[in-house]
């Protein structure tokens, strides 16, 4: 009896799980709400728009730019562009920017 109550209750919790993981959204990119946010931010706290940002990360590490995206920093105070680009070779980089004052505070290769 034992086994059998251990049994439907391991059974009980895989399909709560599996119905709790059906009903979460999806977690894809949706850019138009993106780059509505960003300009929205961006026009609030004085900073440069994603097109300067795309424009300057751009110079700085030519390619096709694959994302943008508008971030606080971390470990210091202020506000990141990352700008994702792709090279002629296929190589992915990623160029930070201030969002303040546009100037190009990294340029890194994507490994992974």
């Amino acid at each position: 009896m034992n086994k059998l109550l251990q049994k439907s209750t391991n059974i009980l919790m895989i399909s709560l799980f599996c119905g709790l993981m059906a009903t979460q959204p999806a977690l894809a990119d949706d850019d138009g709400d993106d780059i509505q946010k960003m300009t929205e931010t961006a026009k609030a706290f004085g900073f440069i728009s994603w097109e300067d940002a795309k424009s300057k990360a751009l110079a700085a590490k030519p390619g096709v730019v694959k994302e943008v995206e508008l971030e606080r920093r971390k470990f210091k105070s202020g506000w990141d562009y990352e700008v994702e680009i792709v090279d002629a070779e296929g190589a992915e980089w990623e160029v930070y920017l201030d969002a303040k004052t546009g100037k190009v505070n990294s340029v890194n290769r994507d490994w992974f």
